[in-house]
């Protein structure tokens, strides 16, 4: 079935390809810091009428611009028009988010023997590297091309004691787009000390496009995992695998993300206040990708399939837009406006013994690669 639904994508961008240069990227700057540091952008396009605009700060997915069934070209990532935003009201949207994604218990986790404590910014615990994670960083831009595939690579250097994480850590994001409609972001790390590693990106997805009176809650989901990892209260794991049949977490069959996404009868629903949590694709990181959820929306046709190495997807439903937001075209944030997908090692895998490693030691090069094949259904 995906192979048919991916068949009948390209034939209809084929039928609606834009004048655009193929495999062009393009340099631009989106502002600047407070320090007066100009913020970086590069747009990747292709001749179908797809383009990304990435920004140096938290080498970050700014826009991701891709045609309906009509051809009707929308921004379908949540975020904001200028700078000003993403320095004011920072909320992850788009961005590279590390050194370690996700949680971390009480900010403590002891590698090699000692206890390290990182900043807590999530309730009790740590989220998404603490308090000024990779998110909140301007990266350098060290490479861009144009050609079949057009391609923008950051840079970031973390320094020994950052947020707490012992080692210099050396991290590279690539973006890259090419005729195939295929977005890829490919992050690769080294250190000089053994540390823990988990990146991944925090783009929020509304396929219906920016500004839509049409919430994400409408999306069809399939996410190919017969496990899920159950937390507690405050959303780190118990340790556990439990089956996703019969819950609110089954989704092997397509299904709208809105169905059951407030059923309050399921306690893992009641904590998170919605989905907020890991699905167990596989049990350790591999050389090639594999699918970890197709997604589409039925209004527009829009939708993407989402492949990558890691074993883990965290699936977040847009719980916590709550009105006090106000994004890209003015408009104001919703619970379920938008939903998010990272592909990474399972959360709080530094202090849970029998999940996949996070640990990352001098020679090795942490890698994670994850491909959005972008697709329009008729």
């Amino acid at each position: 079935m995906r192979r048919t639904h991916w068949a009948i994508g390209v034939a209809a961008w084929a039928l609606v390809a834009h004048p655009a240069f193929a495999g062009e990227a393009k340099r631009s700057t989106f502002g600047a810091m407070p320090d007066g540091r100009p913020v970086a952008a590069v747009t990747l396009s292709n001749g179908k009428g797809v383009s990304a605009t990435i920004i140096a700060l938290g080498a970050s997915i700014q826009a991701l611009r891709m045609p309906d069934r009509k051809g009707t070209i929308e921004d379908v990532q949540i975020g904001y028009d200028t700078i000003d935003g993403y320095l004011a009201k920072p909320e992850f949207f788009g961005a590279t988010v590390g050194r370690v994604a996700n949680r971390i218990a009480r900010g403590r986790f002891t590698l090699d023997g000692k206890r390290y404590s990182v900043p807590v910014n999530n309730g009790p615990n740590s989220l998404h590297g603490g308090t000024k994670g990779f998110d909140k960083v301007l990266w350098d831009v060290a490479e861009v091309k144009s050609g079949p595939t057009a391609s923008v690579t950051l840079r970031y250097v973390s320094p020994d004691g950052d947020m707490g994480y012992p080692g210099t850590l050396t991290t590279y994001a690539t973006y890259s787009l090419g005729e195939d409609n295929r977005l890829t972001i490919e992050y690769r790390a080294t250190t000089d000390r053994p540390t823990v590693v988990n990146l991944s990106n925090h783009a929020y997805w509304n396929l219906a496009g920016v500004g839509s009176p049409r919430s994400a809650m409408g999306h069809v989901v399939t996410i190919p995992a017969d496990r899920f990892t159950p937390t507690d209260a405050t959303s780190i794991p118990t340790g556990g695998h439990k089956s996703v049949a019969g819950t609110a977490f089954d989704f092997r069959r397509p299904r709208a993300v809105g169905d059951r996404v407030r059923d309050a009868s399921d306690p893992q629903i009641e904590y998170g206040g919605g989905y907020d949590h890991n699905w167990v694709i596989g049990d350790r990181v591999t050389p090639g990708e594999h699918l970890m959820a197709r997604v589409v929306d039925p209004g527009s046709g829009r939708g993407f399939e989402l492949w990558s190495n890691q074993p883990g997807l965290q699936f977040y439903s847009g719980n916590f837009f709550d009105g006090t937001i106000k994004a890209k075209k003015n408009a104001i944030l919703r619970m379920g406006d938008a939903i998010v997908m990272e592909p990474q090692i399972f959360p709080d895998a530094p202090n849970q013994r029998g999940f996949p490693s996070v640990r990352l030691t001098p020679g090795q090069t942490y890698r994670n690669v994850m491909t959005y094949r972008l697709f329009v259904e008729r």
